[in-house]
């Protein structure tokens, strides 16, 4: 509907500056809706992220983000382009920036796009801490802001066209501001959230218990998320992501986390009283996804967190198969043996060389014959879950039967 009216005038395109101009407007509409979408993917809508997942939504707003950036510089190409054709270089590219209505703000925006697509690419990524990347990404609230008065200028809106789109924009923010900030805070003053205790299990893994009143309202289901946010020290400042690894109750959550960073190291200092801010829950890797009564569980290293709280929770025949590097980083073995011991389920344990299942289509089918008939639920790092979808597809399971979740970020 946006490009409509840019369509019923590709007709009147007459000369070169006219086709360069056309193609900017188009190119900048696209661009326009793309923004707000955007935002909405990341928005946290409740029903998206439960329907969806939260991983997925984050693989299409990346990919979606590179095609709105993409489409962004085009724009400015177009259109600069299209000025220095009628009025000559310095007129088309410095004049226009400085002069014309809101192009100024325009060109910081895009500045800021790339600053945010930058950082985003891959070898940069992993060289930044999570919190340091995830604020970076506030650039693009910025940009998008500064953008949207320069979108309102162009030839394709008046009337009812330009009310839509401050109607798409309002709406988007609606959702933002009540979705990641304002729920957080009301949840957090209901539920009183504070640290109950913590367990190391493991060198460099500890488990944080949180309390709170009226937990059960918040319906979270074993295998979901929350973002922590806890009000100390060094901590206030940044909301990470740590899956629940027990079935959550009406007055304890509890989250198992690997020191990976710096964020997750000082949760090892943490004290009983600390008070938590949470938002969530998030995620779809949840019981609602099976559809088969014999379930499949494979945990990478810490990915353990959310599969342990589905493995003691999951109705049908549930196995386990849990693959670290060392002995020592099978954590919470204990609890996983007394979860198969009382309901009647397998676990495998796979550490390093020494494979009884190793993640291969042949060994898979070797070790269940029927695997097709399962439903299988996939945590842990990346390379892991890749190779793990690697091998259930050689071993005949259905793509829909396969649910992943990658913590990654």
């Amino acid at each position: 509907m946006a490009t409509v009216g840019c369509w019923t005038d590709l007709a009147e395109v007459a000369s070169t500056a006219d086709g360069l101009a056309w193609l900017g407007r188009l190119t900048g509409l696209l661009a326009g809706y793309g923004a707000a979408i955007l935002v909405a993917l990341m928005a946290r809508i409740p029903y998206l992220d439960r329907t969806i997942g939260s991983d997925r939504l984050s693989r299409w707003h990346a990919l979606g983000g590179r095609g709105t950036l993409a489409l962004s510089v085009a724009h400015m190409v177009f259109a600069m382009s299209a000025r220095v054709v009628r009025s000559g270089v310095w007129e088309g590219t410095f004049g226009l920036v400085l002069y014309a209505p809101g192009i100024l703000e325009a060109t910081v925006s895009l500045a800021f796009l790339l600053a945010v697509g930058l950082i985003s690419a891959p070898a940069i990524r992993s060289r930044m801490s999570y919190e340091a990347w995830h604020y970076a990404h506030f650039l693009t609230y910025v940009a998008i802001y500064l953008g949207f008065a320069h979108q309102l200028t162009g030839p394709s809106f008046g009337g009812v066209g330009a009310w839509a789109w401050r109607a798409l924009y309002l709406g988007v923010a609606a959702l933002l501001l009540w979705y990641r900030f304002a729920l957080p805070v009301i949840r957090s003053r209901r539920h009183r959230l504070c640290v109950a205790g913590i367990r190391r299990e493991s060198p460099d893994v500890v488990s944080v218990y949180i309390s709170g009143d009226d937990l059960d309202r918040l319906a979270a289901e074993p295998g979901q998320f929350f973002r922590w946010r806890f009000l100390t020290k060094g901590m206030w400042w940044a909301a990470n992501p740590y899956s629940l690894s027990a079935v959550p109750s009406g007055r304890h959550l509890r989250i198992t986390v690997k020191a990976a960073g710096t964020h997750s190291r000082a949760l090892f200092s943490l004290t009983p009283g600390t008070r938590v801010w949470a938002e969530g829950p998030y995620g779809a890797l949840t019981a609602a996804r099976s559809r088969s009564d014999r379930i499949l569980l494979i945990a990478g290293g810490v990915g353990i967190s959310p599969l342990r709280a589905l493995f003691e929770s999951m109705p049908g025949d549930v196995t386990l198969l849990y693959l670290a590097r060392t002995v020592e980083d099978l954590v919470l073995r204990g609890e996983l043996d007394a979860i198969a011991a009382a309901r009647g389920a397998r676990v495998h344990y796979t550490v390093n060389e020494d494979l009884t299942v190793p993640l291969t289509g042949r060994s898979l089918s070797r070790a269940f014959p029927d695997l097709a008939d399962y439903d299988v639920f996939v945590c842990g790092p990346r390379g892991m879950t890749q190779k793990a979808l690697n091998a259930l597809r050689r071993a005949g399971v259905p793509k829909q039967q396969i649910h992943l979740e990658n913590f990654d970020f």
